[in-house]
């Protein structure tokens, strides 16, 4: 297994999304074969891991994913490379906590489960000495976590580098680096967080200066030594998370329905089925010799006025039903496959009209977190109470629903189905 380090922080907005791009670029730049990962549901991260390593990016879900995949997908991220970097999630010891949501999946259990040393990002910005108070406490919080140091973020003058660093030197915590302060190193962000990365004119500037600012401030030798591989899952890839719903699955792939997890995908294709992408905002139908559709999430709502006009696509989404093809959508797909859909600025726009559906940004509502799903009868997805692990993360609201419930979830009806058409808010990630 790849030799290996998690990049976490006590808290979200400390800066280890741009610390772990600049990880990437920086031993990339010093002829390090480098790999990553991203620990948690997260669709976006791992796009802007891969403009800065050169590789694919794949995630580690503690929650959501079996520990036998959550194994074989690090050995696969891994693969051909001399080092991987796992970027964290929120703050290190966060994770679920929901009634019937067992608490546990956050970067602390994925490091554990690794065996991978943690470099902390510590938001120096307001705090001096007490620095190392902080490192000292995440240090010895949790038993089988090792915090190997720190790299001190947002710092503001070499004085203010000094005292961080007696801080820390008190409490017996290694400094990696310490970063600047810098206005020019963020990240744009909208209701679901970071704009993706094809849509960054300036991302590729963004990264080398990232690259750059890290290789002058870190030491990049001594975070390699730390690294230490993970222990084998003993069995090649699980089960897909998803069967395959057919032998070629045409999937929907462009800046509307962008969110696709690349191991459900691999998992198909591992399977034996054949990926065929095609793009609803350039008007394309899906291959007429598909025996299969997939819509991921995205941001459909973004592009909701060209997907209404876009004719082909719709033609050829009503004709795949018709012809016996399965078709499931997810979140942002769910809505694509409904009736219609109204945008932020209240218009209207008309969907496939394959499920009776009606979905709203004008009122928004956040809905966030895990969910243990069970499927409400047999159909493409598996049989009646097959059970996933999934995530729901949107802010749409459901003006009106119709139809046979796709999956229970707590109880409740979950999603939509009709015939071969079938769909929901949720976001798939593993068997359970």
């Amino acid at each position: 297994m790849t030799p290996a380090f998690v990049v976490a922080a006590p808290s979200s907005g400390s800066g280890k999304t741009i610390v772990t791009l600049g990880l990437l670029r920086a031993f990339r730049n010093a002829g390090v074969v480098v790999a990553s990962a991203k620990i948690g549901p997260d669709y976006i991260d791992p796009r802007f891991h891969e403009a800065a390593s050169g590789r694919p990016s794949l995630n580690l879900d503690g929650w959501a994913m079996r520990r036998a995949r959550l194994l074989a997908l690090a050995q696969e991220a891994g693969r051909g490379a001399e080092l991987m970097v796992v970027e964290g999630v929120m703050g290190l010891f966060d994770h679920a906590a929901e009634p019937g949501i067992e608490g546990h999946g956050g970067a602390a259990d994925v490091a554990a489960t690794l065996g991978a040393p943690v470099v902390l990002v510590l938001d120096a910005s307001g705090m001096a000495q007490s620095a190392g108070a902080i490192a000292r406490g995440f240090a010895g919080f949790r038993e089988g976590v090792t915090v190997a140091g720190v790299i001190l973020n947002r710092v503001a003058s070499p004085r203010h580098e000094a005292l961080l660093r007696l801080g820390c030197d008190a409490a017996g915590v290694p400094v990696f680096g310490a970063l600047p302060r810098t206005n020019e190193l963020r990240t744009p962000s909208r209701h679901l967080g970071l704009v993706q990365a094809e849509e960054l004119p300036e991302l590729h500037a963004l990264i080398a200066d990232a690259g750059r600012l890290v290789a002058a401030h870190v030491d990049l030798d001594r975070l390699r030594a730390i690294a230490r591989p993970a222990p084998t899952s003993g069995e090649a890839l699980p089960r897909p998370t998803i069967r395959p719903f057919g032998q070629k699955i045409a999937v929907a792939a462009d800046a509307a329905f962008r969110f696709a997890y690349p191991h459900v995908l691999m998992g198909w294709r591992k399977a034996g089925a054949e990926i065929a992408p095609f793009s609803p905002l350039a008007d394309e139908a899906p291959a007429s010799d598909s025996d299969a559709v997939f819509l991921p999430g995205g941001y459909p709502e973004l592009h909701a006025g060209r997907l209404a006009g876009a004719s082909r696509f719709g033609a050829g989404m009503r004709a795949a039903p018709g012809r016996g093809a399965a078709v499931y959508g997810e979140c942002g797909g769910y809505m694509t496959l409904g009736e219609g859909l109204v945008d932020a600025e209240g218009a209207r726009h008309a969907m496939l009209g394959l499920l009776g559906l009606e979905t709203s940004f004008s009122a928004r509502k956040l809905h966030l977190g895990y969910r243990h799903a069970t499927l409400a009868a047999s159909g493409p997805l598996g049989d009646a109470g097959a059970a996933f692990r999934a995530h729901e993360f949107h802010y749409a609201t459901t003006a009106s629903e119709a139809g046979d419930p796709l999956f229970e979830v707590g109880g409740a009806s979950v999603g939509l189905r009709r015939g071969s058409v079938c769909g929901s808010f949720l976001h798939m990630i593993d068997g359970s």
